[in-house]
């Protein structure tokens, strides 16, 4: 009689355990989809920040309206585009490219098209021009970057402040460099990077940041929490099934 008494919580243990190693496994991946989730969404707070692109300077890289992803702090390069503020310019959040930075003697014609240390840069971005633009050439101060809307025949730019610091702003000015669009929906993807002005050397255009791999890590760990979640109440609700079936 006593021997019976004895196996029966032996009978019991195997499902418990199966239980309970269950438990430990769902509570490792939802942990786990936690910690992703918060470490994506960490890095997209403190590394980026959302603008919107307030007029047609950029088309058509970036359209009016378009909010916009920047990456904080950092160095820039030719071919980057920037958010960025200069009392000389109004004091307003604006967005341009980078076409010189310190040093650089950079020109342009009524083309639209412009030269920086004697090489004329090709730069398949641009919106077609409709009319002639402003011819001019400066050297850029050191310390200083010359910038310019892709949006050549209708930007507001370095080319209309040439008689303070030769149109230049101050590298201390720029805010952010913009890496992707976010909205609308349809214009959504990565800023891809410009190699026009590779051939001049460094400093060159950047590549995105931590941005898209960030976003990747957050959206999977949320993933994570809602599949072991719905796993976990599933086989909970078989076993429930089960007993009343029992």
């Amino acid at each position: 009689m006593s021997s019976v008494a004895e196996r029966a919580p032996l009978a019991e243990a195997g499902p418990a355990r199966r239980r309970s190693t269950a438990s430990i496994v769902q509570g490792v991946v939802i942990a786990l989809g936690f910690v992703m989730l918060v470490g994506g969404f960490a890095v997209l707070a403190l590394q980026y920040r959302p603008y919107k692109i307030p007029t047609g300077s950029m088309s058509p890289t970036l359209a009016i309206g378009d909010t916009v992803l920047a990456r904080t702090g950092g160095s820039v390069g030719r071919g980057d585009i920037v958010v960025f503020q200069d009392q000389d310019w109004g004091n307003a959040t604006l967005v341009k490219r980078v076409v010189a930075v310190g040093g650089d003697t950079v020109s342009g014609d009524r083309e639209g098209r412009i030269t920086v240390n004697g090489h004329q840069v090709s730069e398949p971005y641009l919106a077609p021009l409709r009319m002639g633009t402003t011819e001019f050439s400066v050297t850029v101060p050191e310390g200083r970057l010359f910038l310019l809307g892709d949006f050549r025949g209708n930007s507001l730019d370095s080319r209309s402040h040439l008689d303070v610091a030769f149109g230049s702003v101050p590298v201390s000015g720029v805010k952010a460099r913009v890496e992707a669009v976010i909205q609308p929906l349809s214009r959504a993807g990565l800023e891809q990077r410009t190699p026009s002005f590779d051939g001049l050397g460094a400093p060159g255009a950047h590549r995105a940041g931590p941005l898209l791999p960030a976003a990747w890590t957050s959206a999977g760990g949320a993933v994570l929490i809602v599949a072991a979640s719905a796993v976990g109440g599933a086989v909970s609700l078989a076993r429930r099934l089960r007993r009343r079936s029992a």
